[in-house]
């Protein structure tokens, strides 16, 4: 059974024993182990449950391709599920839970379902869930609910202790990938001159070569690798980071990595984890090859390892997993049989898939005594919880008998390698099916392509395809050095390091053992382990007619887990080849998504957690409005007053309050958060005569209009007004939520468009306090403060000015979201209180008030304007609104205007604005719709309307809405009945949405 190895370890500090927990079980490490070299080390083979069958699942890789040993780590608010014991670093202290099982990991009562096979094929849930219907909400979904998923999530009370940092860098050539190739690279590009960036996704460079044995330079691998680093670490233009994993790579050179800086070191100061966003020219992806498994019954079990992960286990960790066959159809699985016989471990036999096995590596196993079989597969591993044999037969039968029997504690197996193309595929690059080797590579003639429209990213050593060591190595110094030459680079990048590696047989293209059709119908042959996803599975897609690659992967899960196909996907692609009768190119493969390997939430996050998880953003007069009463209301990143209560009011009656005082009095509103963009350059006015409906460039400076802005479908998306400030300049308003969207909309039409068109954008939203001064007394309590007329006759409707207010420098429009005389004062946010508590000192004899919000809603409501957001939802179009007005047609083009001109946009029957009131003047439900007698083909409730705002009205003494309703003005004086509580109904008249100051005196005051 797996245990430690009396000596040997080159990874491990044996002065430094480290203590750990798994299931509480108290065990023991060393500095340098993983959790799963750790645990193998302590005879901890069993490591968790597969998801659909609950099979017993251990170790089978050494890397970020482990599919099966996935633990809970931590407890408490440090809880992370699904962490690969592969790849997580021991530390003392560390607590280990395994996972997906009941009652316990030894005996688990779900295991039954393996037990019925036959009713959990490929694609049962989507045959199983159908009928009775009426089970779907009460059995089916909850039984599935709490089935999905392998790991427990983090209770949701639990907050995340730790700290996460966002960094930006940049770099000529980036090499994701520290081995041998990845040094070479590095080494090319940065004795060029080039600025280099290095990243390794474990504690330790070189890769696999210290443990392959490779000799590099005439000095073994180790002694090679330190000299490299030493080098790179010399050269100012290089750096290095270690434990940092190339997540994706995007367009125009952006590549995420994301670098474990403190995982290991529990309780270290400064963040935990650091998630690189990173602007390179060049990208080299050193990122190797990952060993594909072998196909045989039973190929699950805990003690079947991949044949270079128990090679890494022996020379790594000094971890040996026994009584070791090795099964293979290659040459290099012979390196772990020579290194566990090396180690003094049993070896009884290696079974190779070809029928000969000659050159320097088998010839060395048999120098050692290891006996070979050529032709020779695995019918069927033996044992329940871990391996206790293995039955041989010829690879070519059809596996109803073995050749012969053995005892053995674990099984290697080696299907040959599969260059790691995922970053190259990440931005579009293509790939080639190398038949020689049985893998896809990358083709060099079909690159991601970079801004200049060259190739940006290139593999380097095995994760091109050159996977022999020599090869690996010239390939990487060529990647480097065109890399540093692209970027301008003019140093001499000198040569590449030599390796000697012996020269390997091809291999034999052999995916399941027994290689002869119908075996596998009969026998549990795994090809994606933590999913369950079967040889036989695949076979049957392809019967029931998945014969594309994607629609198999969705319809067996294949590839589906944690690991994202790491070990399956080139395996299930070969069997879903032979089952169409087709070659493996022609079958294609499945598409590659970032990251790479997971990242925690937190890294993508970074600082945004808690208060910064969304920043509030706060006006100038916030303070004043929290110490009065306020009741906020959040728009976006924005906190606004909804009222402001009073003692013993409710918020309604304060709402009422209000909105009676800004008809009557003064209103003062803090509309400070509305949008603020400034547009300027010659052709400032043509770039809004594109964005708005409405002709915007023959606005006089002095003067304010008001626009609609609508997306390319011609829908509604933002209003307001816009102020032109000079003949080059204009100030657009925009609503609260919309400022940001509207200003990288903007940007993007500028930037992706209309590059060449002379504009400048400035979003000004938070270097100006804006105060709406509303009611038929807000000019006499301007013109109190002094410094500028601002009478009917020098400031009409829709003009603006500037000058000072009470010594404050400010700009005044004459503009109106209420319908009453109103002004927008807008002032430098440094003085936004001061100016606020001016207005509300001067204006105490003129029954001067805040409103919030909703008396904002209420008094536009009145008035007949609509809102962004309440009487828009994506879908509807200016004229829907009775705004055909604001549509110039003066202007060829208009963004949205060939969307509004489809034949749907045009349809009489489109619902329309209406105001409407209620027979018994109640209040309608916001959102109800108005329904009609019978139903539609779906055997729903027929409707012609919804509300869009309804409110009560203080003004009017009753209730208020809006809607949209079909054919609205052309049906005034008609009652609809509108959807109300438990399956009421309420009446209600279509009637003009102008309800107040219909001819606009007041406005115009």
């Amino acid at each position: 059974m797996s245990r430690r190895l009396a000596s040997g370890g080159r990874l491990i500090d044996r002065a430094r024993p480290l203590k750990f927990t798994f299931n509480d079980q108290h065990m023991s490490g060393f500095a340098g182990d993983t959790l799963a070299s750790a645990m193998l080390g302590r005879g901890q083979v069993l490591a968790g449950r597969s998801f659909k069958y609950h099979r017993p699942r251990g170790v089978v890789a050494s890397g970020a391709e482990e599919p099966n040993a996935l633990v809970g780590l931590g407890k408490g608010e440090r809880f992370e599920p699904n962490q690969r014991t592969t790849t997580t670093e021991l530390f003392d202290g560390l607590s280990a839970t395994s996972q997906n099982h009941w009652p316990s990991l030894e005996f688990d009562l779900l295991a039954a379902n393996n037990l019925v096979p036959q009713f959990l094929t490929a694609g049962f849930y989507y045959k199983t869930f159908l009928r009775p219907r009426a089970f779907w909400k009460h059995v089916y979904e909850p039984i599935i609910r709490r089935s999905a998923g392998l790991g427990r999530a983090p209770d949701a009370e639990s907050r995340d202790p730790d700290r996460y940092e966002l960094v930006y860098g940049f770099a000529d050539v980036l090499v994701i990938g520290g081995g041998v190739a990845g040094l070479q690279a590095a080494l090319a590009a940065g004795r060029a001159g080039a600025r280099v960036m290095l990243w390794e996704q474990t504690a330790h460079w070189g890769g696999r070569a210290p443990v392959d044995g490779v000799e590099i330079d005439g000095q073994p691998a180790d002694s090679w690798i330190k000299s490299a680093v030493e080098a790179l670490e010399g050269m100012e233009n290089v750096s290095l980071r270690l434990r940092c994993m190339g997540a994706g790579v995007h367009d125009h050179g952006y590549v995420l990595g994301n670098e474990r800086v403190a995982d290991h070191l529990p309780g270290a100061s400064g963040p935990r984890q650091r998630l690189w966003r990173v602007r390179a020219d060049r990208v080299i992806t050193a990122t190797g090859a990952i060993e594909r498994p072998l196909s045989f019954a039973g190929n699950d079990l805990p003690g079947v390892m991949l044949a270079s992960a128990v090679r890494d286990y022996v020379v790594n960790w000094a971890v040996s997993p026994g009584r070791t066959v090795v099964v293979t159809n290659n040459d290099d699985a012979y390196r772990t049989a020579i290194a566990l016989k090396e180690a003094g471990e049993d070896v009884p036999v290696i079974a190779d898939a070809r029928d000969e096995a000659t050159g320097a590596l088998p010839q060395k196993a048999r120098d050692l005594g290891i006996r070979i079989m050529t032709g020779t597969g695995v019918q069927k591993v033996k044992g329940g919880k871990t391996v206790t044999g293995v039955a041989l037969c010829r690879i070519d039968s059809d596996g109803s008998t073995h050749t012969e029997v053995l005892d053995c504690d674990a099984v290697a197996m080696s299907g040959g390698w599969s260059p790691v193309v995922h970053l190259w595929s990440h931005c579009g690059g293509k790939l080639i099916w190398d038949d020689a080797q049985a893998f896809f590579r990358p083709d060099p003639d079909r690159p991601p392509l970079g801004h200049d429209g060259a190739g940006f990213v290139a593999c380097a050593g095995a994760a091109s395809g050159a996977l022999g060591a020599g090869d690996g190595l010239a390939d990487a110094h060529a990647a480097g050095a065109a890399a540093a030459r692209d970027t301008g680079a003019t140093g001499d990048a000198g040569h590449p390091a030599r390796a000697e590696a012996p020269e390997e047989a091809p291999l034999r293209q052999v995916w399941i053992m027994p290689a002869r059709a119908g075996y596998a119908l009969r026998m549990k042959m795994w090809l994606d382990f933590q999913n369950d996803v079967k040889v036989s599975d695949v076979q049957l897609a392809a019967r029931e007619g998945y014969h594309s690659v994607e629609h198999t992967k969705r319809y067996t899960t294949l590839g589906m887990a944690t690991d994202q196909g790491k070990l399956s996907n080139i395996n299930g692609l070969a069997v879903l080849s032979d089952a169409l009768d087709q070659p493996i190119p022609a079958t294609g493969t499945t598409t590659f998504r970032p990251p790479y390997t997971p990242i925690t939430l937190g890294a993508i996050s970074g600082e945004a957690k808690g208060d910064l998880f969304q920043p509030l953003r706060r006006t100038p007069m916030h303070d004043w409005h929290a110490a009065n009463g306020v009741h906020w209301e959040p728009v976006g990143q924005w906190r606004r007053p909804f009222a402001y209560l009073r003692a013993g009011e409710d918020v309604h009656q304060s709402v009422n309050r209000e909105v009676l005082n800004a008809r009557s009095n003064i209103g003062l509103l803090d509309a400070s958060t509305l949008g603020k963009i400034l547009v300027s350059g010659p052709d400032a006015g043509r770039f809004l005569d594109m964005l708005y409906t409405n002709m915007m460039s023959t606005l006089r400076p002095g003067k304010c209009r008001y626009g609609l802005m609508c997306n390319e479908n011609g829908f509604l998306m933002d209003d307001g007004v816009v102020a032109r400030l000079d003949e080059q300049s204009f100030l657009v308003h925009t609503t609260s939520g919309g400022a940001d969207h509207i200003h990288g909309w903007m940007e993007d039409w500028l930037q992706c468009e209309w590059w060449d068109w002379k504009v400048h954008t400035v979003n000004l939203t938070e270097q100006f306090a804006q105060i709406a001064v509303v009611g038929p007394k807000a000019r006499a309590l301007l013109e109190r403060l002094g410094g500028m007329d601002l009478s009917r006759e020098a400031l009409p409707f829709m003009g603006w000015a500037e000058g000072t207010l009470g010594g404050v420098r400010a700009r005044v429009f004459r503009i109106s979201f209420s319908g009453e005389l109103s002004f927008e004062v807008a002032v430098p946010a440094a003085q936004g209180r001061a100016f606020w508590d001016m207005l509300l000192h001067q204006g105490r004899d003129l029954g001067v008030m805040p409103y919030g919000t909703e008396a904002l809603h209420i008094l536009r409501a009145e008035k007949g304007f609509i809102m962004i957001g309440d009487e828009t939802d994506g879908t509807v179009i200016p004229q829907d609104l009775n705004l055909n007005w604001a549509i110039s047609k003066k202007k060829d083009d208009f963004l949205g205007k060939r969307g509004m001109e489809r034949v749907a946009m045009t349809d009489p029957d489109r619902w329309k604005l209406v105001g409407l009131e209620t027979l018994d003047g109640s209040v309608l439900p916001h959102g109800a719709l108005a329904v009609v007698e019978g139903v539609n083909a779906n055997g729903q409730a027929q409707t012609e309307g919804r509300v869009t705002s309804s409110y009560y009205s203080a003004t009017l003494g009753r209730g208020i809405a809006m809607a949209l309703v079909r054919r609205g003005p052309d049906r005034m004086g008609e009652v609809l009945r509108f959807a109300g509580a438990h399956d009421a109904r309420i009446e209600a008249r279509i009637v003009d949405p102008v309800l107040h100051d219909k001819d606009g005196e007041k406005l115009h005051g």
